[in-house]
């Protein structure tokens, strides 16, 4: 009788394992198997990490073996088991692979194929089609859509992290417990017996040193050392956690009404203001976004206080990008003055603070939250909704939503939510946040996304012009590394354009983001179908280095960056200056977040920085979704071109003071689980 030989391998996660009874059947073109018991409570198969073999005997031969179903039926208690992938050795000595990568829960069966991907016109037989569109309308019930706020991409329906498909909920809920993981961060940077202090003011800057904690050698350190200078303030436009405002100055806006007289002394070629800006030498950041969005007031104890600031920079000499100008309002009038550099010391030290504090607000909340966090999880829902698991493309993205769908649903749960802990310490808590994304969707654009058309949009690709921008270097670089493994996969299975179109899964996925995601906005500019390989290229780059690359730049740099608070205040407890010549370092001091606000503020950024335990970096693709050759030749050439960046930027890199080395590949997490 013919026998197949069974290799069943259990995940390394903690309780992976399972002690329930376990069975298994084949199912093939020529017949099907029994149910065969594989384990059963007691035996000590499928522990945690193992690799278990048996052998099952038919009666007669199966035909090509096309699904495996396997079914837990509970002994005692609840006990998940993750079941990575089964092999099968056939009577003729063929191996077949069978992927997993799931959780089997509770008494549930699950029905695998083969790992080789397949497109929905590959499947010829009912019995194919059938599992196909089985697994798509089981996860459509488990994947629903649904509004946290108005106005906001739509995201999963579920209240907590517990009420998640197990597939995408985390190993260890604990481990990324906000609550937790604050109160931890301050506790290991010393800070917490300042973290009641709420209301208590530092007495002045070297005060904040108390909870500063020094880290030889590093940015934070240095940012600590220079922050009041102007070439510090204005390279963090380029390379600092929000590298992604700044733009060139086309024309000096009409509500900026800045003269040569006011910055003549800031100019260094001999030109007027109006030539220095058709020489391309002026930049601009304009923090409009934050005009009419309400301070936090859920402390009646602190008035908190916002601003909307615009920003002139210029080019120098040198090639550093250096303030000129600061107005702190939108409207300008004779209580709205403009700062310079040539003002009192103390006006122009409290004017850049403020442009700090505003660039914060929008970092968290529009370049973070919004940009990478929200529209990664859109990514996802669509993902899991419409892309079977033998598709192609879902063995391409999965390894980018890991753990998303989780932390975006943890945040919504304790961070962003209403008293959640965002509201502690940040001046756009208590709605403000909420405000500012329903504002900033009508600037989330699908070409906003693609990271070249992005950096030349804003005018800032120019190499020669703006040598010391290592964000676009680097990202360019990233973005084109992408691309070439997108395309190298797209071309491994779609032959040709017609293929795309045909494609009814793609178009679902594409249709889903569209209409769910960006809630059907025309002018967002996604598009609604693909209809090129070229465009597919494009359309899956930009999902993978959303998901990866773009989080990594303006995630893991908050510590260096928004540990000195005065660099990067989250609440501002005065008002912003109306006059020139008054203020003192006092009004500084006072106007800088309190003790408490500052140890919340200092736990939060240094938990954000934080890569997960057993992070998988861009490239890294333990989990073997696709089996073929030609795509993991494709992951090799992808890696391979990942080398080259890294030792590139760590050569650039090398006996710099301000190493960027955010959006080095083996420091790009590939999803946005942090």
């Amino acid at each position: 009788m013919p026998s197949y030989t069974v290799t069943v391998a259990t995940g390394s996660q903690w309780f992976a394992g399972t002690d329930d009874y376990v069975y298994l059947s084949l199912e093939g073109t020529a017949g099907c198997s029994e149910r065969h018991l594989l384990d059963k409570p007691f035996y000590n198969d499928f522990e945690r990490g193992a690799v278990d073999s048996y052998d099952v005997t038919v009666e007669e031969d199966l035909g090509e073996i096309q699904l495996i179903k396997i079914e837990k039926r509970k002994y005692w208690y609840r006990d998940d088991w993750y079941l990575k992938y089964i092999t099968v050795k056939t009577p003729m000595g063929d191996y077949l692979e069978f992927p997993c990568y799931r959780w089997i829960t509770d008494e549930k069966e699950i029905v695998l194929r083969d790992g080789r991907a397949k497109l929905p016109r590959d499947d010829k037989t009912q019995i194919l089609k059938q599992h196909r569109r089985k697994e798509l309308e089981t996860r459509q019930k488990m994947y629903r859509w649904k509004e946290w706020h108005p106005g906001f991409p739509l995201s999963i329906d579920a209240h907590s992290h517990s009420e998640l498909p197990r597939d995408i909920q985390f190993d260890n809920e604990k481990g990324i417990d906000f609550i937790l993981n604050y109160s931890k961060a301050m506790e290991n940077l010393y800070v917490n017996r300042f973290m009641h202090m709420f209301q208590s003011s530092w007495s002045d800057f070297a005060d904040f040193e108390r909870i500063f904690v020094r880290i030889s050698n590093t940015i934070s350190e240095y940012v600590m050392q220079h922050w009041k200078e102007d070439f510090m303030f204005g390279y963090q436009f380029l390379n600092g956690c929000n590298p992604v405002l700044i733009q060139r100055c086309t024309e000096i806006p009409k509500k900026l009404p800045v003269t040569m007289d006011m910055v003549e002394c800031s100019l260094e070629r001999n030109l007027t203001l109006e030539e220095e800006v058709k020489k391309g030498n002026i930049f601009i950041v304009d923090y409009e976004l934050l005009d009419g969005v309400d301070a936090n007031k859920t402390d009646p104890c602190t008035i908190q206080y916002l601003a909307a600031p615009i920003v002139l920079l210029y080019k120098n000499l040198e090639n550093k990008i250096v303030p000129i100008a600061i107005q702190l309002g939108q409207k300008p009038g004779p209580d709205n003055p403009i700062f310079l550099p040539s003002d009192a010391a103390y006006d122009w030290l409290l004017a850049k603070i403020w442009v700090r504090s505003s660039d914060f607000h929008i970092h968290q909340t529009v370049t973070h939250l919004l940009r990478t966090h929200l529209v990664s999880e859109v990514f996802s829902i669509a993902m899991f909704r419409q892309l079977p698991a033998v598709h192609p493309l879902f063995k391409l993205l999965v390894p980018h939503v890991r753990f998303t769908i989780a932390i975006n649903t943890k945040a919504r749960e304790q961070l962003i939510c209403e008293c959640g802990l965002f509201d502690k310490a940040n001046a756009t808590g208590g709605g403000g946040h909420v405000q500012m994304v329903q504002k900033a969707m009508k600037d989330l654009t699908y070409s906003s996304l693609c990271f070249p058309e992005e950096i030349k949009a804003k005018g800032m690709d120019s190499k020669e012009d703006i040598p010391y921008y290592y964000y676009r270097d680097d990202g360019i670089k990233v973005w084109e590394a992408i691309k070439s493994f997108a395309e190298d996969v797209i071309h491994i299975y779609y032959e040709s354009d017609e293929v795309v179109c045909e494609d009814v899964e793609l178009q679902a996925f594409v249709k889903d983001i569209y209409v769910y995601g960006m809630r059907g906005v025309k002018a967002s500019g996604f598009p609604k179908t693909i209809k090129t390989r070229e465009k597919l290229a494009e359309y899956l780059t930009v999902i993978i280095f959303t998901t990866s690359a773009q989080h990594a730049a303006v995630n893991f740099g908050q510590y260096d960056w928004c540990s000195w608070i005065p660099n990067a205040p989250p609440t501002m407890r005065c008002p912003p200056p109306t006059e020139k010549g008054t203020v003192t370092i006092e009004q500084i001091v006072e106007s800088l977040p309190d003790r408490g606000r500052s140890c919340w503020h200092l736990g939060a950024v240094w938990a954000l920085s934080q890569f997960q335990d057993n992070e998988l970096f861009l490239g890294m693709y333990p989990d073997e979704h696709f089996v073929e050759k030609p795509v993991k030749e494709a992951m090799a050439k992808f890696r391979k071109n990942l080398d080259e960046i890294v030792n590139t930027i760590t050569e650039r890199n090398k006996n710099k003071k301000l190493p960027y080395y955010y959006l080095s590949p083996d420091r790009i997490p590939n999803s946005v689980a942090v």
